[in-house]
Order: C-alpha cells, then structure tokens, then sequence
C-alpha cells in the first residue's frame, strides 16, 4: 500500500477575490499557516501587506482579527472590528472554499507525492478559468 503523506499548501488571494496571487504547494505537513508564510516572505515584496486568519495572529505583515484572551471575551467593540473585517474577507473565504472542494486540496494525498504540487497548480488554474481570470487565447 502505498504511504498516505500530509502536504501544507499556501494560496493567496487579492483582497477581492478576484485572481490567485501566489501558491506555495507541496511543504511536506504538518506544518502550521504562519511558519510557512514566513518561509516564503523573502519571495513577497517587503512593502505589501496581507490580510488572515487567525492562523496568522503574531506575524507584523498580515492583518488579522482579534482573539479572544484567555478567560476573558472579546469586547464590543472589538466584536464589531472582527466581524468588518470578516466582512472584507469574504470573498478570499469562498475563493479557498472553490479550491477545497477539490477533495485533493483538503485531505491525504494518495497519488504519488512528486505529483501534488503539479495537481495542486493544475486546481488552482481551473479555479481561475472558473472565475474569470484566466483568460485562454483562442
């Protein structure tokens, strides 16, 4: 039987949805969301920021919603910050929502580890012709 191997894959988004930025595919797991994002932000230029997940909570360039302390709840008005800025992230969600429901994208990879990166990429562009921005010359 072959080994059933864990792969961490980055994608990034515009803010709007819109198009796929960057993809890093294929970092063998586990692995968490921002120890990944900072091997890879020497690639990005210094200058951008980005908006996240809680995943990201501690990294200086990603903007990201407020957690809830230990033993304690959020504020209101901390409330309200969290759930506008979940309001401009919408769309990046339902864009991550598109490439998950690629069940390769979100379980074990049991194809031939070599090829996920090649797989992940080829979901990414199907994505994008499904969106809109990819355009194929005729």
């Amino acid at each position: 039987m072959p080994q059933q191997l864990t792969f961490k894959s980055q994608i990034i988004f515009m803010p709007d949805g819109r198009d796929i930025v960057d993809v890093v595919a294929g970092e063998p797991g586990p692995k968490s969301d921002i120890t990944l994002f900072r091997e890879y932000r020497s690639e990005l230029a210094p200058q951008q920021r980005f908006k996240g997940d809680k995943a990201y909570v501690g990294e200086d360039l990603i903007t990201t919603p407020l957690k809830k302390p230990k033993k304690r709840e959020l504020t209101t008005e901390q409330k309200k910050q969290n759930k506008a800025f979940s309001a401009r992230r919408f769309f990046v969600e339902h864009r991550i929502r598109a490439v998950k429901i690629f069940r390769v994208a979100q379980e074990r990879f049991r194809l031939n580890s070599q090829k996920y990166e090649q797989v992940i990429l080829t979901i990414c562009g199907i994505v994008r012709l499904r969106i809109g921005a990819l355009i194929l010359p005729l």
